[in-house]
């Protein structure tokens, strides 16, 4: 096993990057198979996306006064031997594919959600069709997101959004301050869920796009499904498992 560490750029981070350093054998990242990163869920995110391509594996490491969910506890002592017995959590993200008023197509993965979202004082207005069929004729709100089981304890949840299970196979489409259909406030589908939305009157009302590390504005449609191809790989104490931390989530007041 080859290790190298990734720290974000708070002192707290990088000093317990070299503390790491002086004690372990480590690589540049791109020689090594495992990344050590130390930093917040958001910094988590960005090194999942540069580096998913390489299939390299990350271990975790909370170095931040946030929550911190995608991370394991920080301790510098063993951490070689709780590498060789973390728990594999592979993440599949969701993909969307929009096209712009310019007529330019975008293409973004994200791993929590996919947000579309008001780029004017005004509501936006959206008509969406889940596999060819129209659920929602116009909505009408600050926007919609759709979530991946692993983000729907973020920003889903902060928007009223049910927590779903790590292997419930689902994905959440959850209103943001929607205003109408005034009783709709979120639908929970099924992973293989094709999903179009189209932004309605986008001249007057226009509708960015974010997604990952992606932000698209001017969007006319745009189209969503998980990306079976692509995997994210986490690495999680036995205890810290991401998939007990969710559930555990749905019991916390």
């Amino acid at each position: 096993m080859k290790i190298a560490f990734v720290a974000s750029p708070t002192p707290l981070a990088q000093e317990s990057r070299l503390d790491l350093e002086n004690r372990y054998p480590h690589f540049p990242p791109e020689e090594a198979d495992t990344l050590v990163v130390l930093g917040g869920d958001g910094h988590i995110l960005k090194t999942l996306h540069a580096s998913h391509k390489d299939k390299k594996k990350v271990f975790a490491l909370r170095r931040t006064h946030s929550v911190g969910f995608l991370c394991n506890d920080y301790t510098p002592e063993n951490l070689i031997e709780r590498i060789e017995r973390a728990q594999t959590v592979t993440l599949r993200p969701l993909k969307v594919e929009c096209v712009t008023t310019e007529g330019k197509t975008h293409t973004a993965l994200a791993i929590n959600e996919i947000s579309f979202l008001r780029d004017s004082p005004q509501s936006a207005k959206l008509q969406v069709c889940i596999d060819d069929v129209e659920r929602i004729h116009r909505y009408s709100g600050d926007g919609l997101l759709i979530s991946t089981p692993a983000g729907s304890t973020a920003y889903n949840h902060s928007a009223g959004g049910p927590i779903v299970p790590l292997d419930s196979n689902t994905l959440v489409m959850t209103a943001i301050c929607g205003f109408r259909p005034r009783r709709w406030s979120y639908a929970v589908l099924p992973q293989n869920a094709v999903i179009d939305i189209k932004v309605i009157e986008h001249e007057k009302r226009p509708v960015r796009v974010e997604a990952g590390t992606e932000n698209i504005h001017s969007v006319l449609s745009a189209h969503i499904t998980l990306d079976r191809e692509t995997e994210f790989t986490l690495l999680f104490d036995p205890e810290q498992h991401l998939g007990e931390r969710i559930i555990r989530e749905q019991f916390m007041l």
